[in-house]
């Protein structure tokens, strides 16, 4: 089964660099509680890593939606 990851905005990203809004944007979360659920890849972890002060991450198995 293909691993995923699930990755919820917890905190406004209002008053943040651009650059941690246009990563917020890369991975769909415009929305404070908003979850997207994305491909754990090396460029995702990469994103979660940079923005990691503002989203919640929980790895989760298969298709879960």
């Amino acid at each position: 089964m293909e691993k995923k990851l699930k990755i919820t905005l917890v905190k406004s990203y209002i008053g943040r660099p651009e650059a941690q809004r246009k990563v917020l944007r890369g991975m769909g979360l415009m929305k404070v509680n908003r979850t997207v659920v994305l491909k754990d890849t090396p460029e995702i972890r990469g994103m979660i890593r940079k923005v990691d002060h503002l989203v919640a991450a929980v790895e989760v198995e298969g298709s879960a939606k």
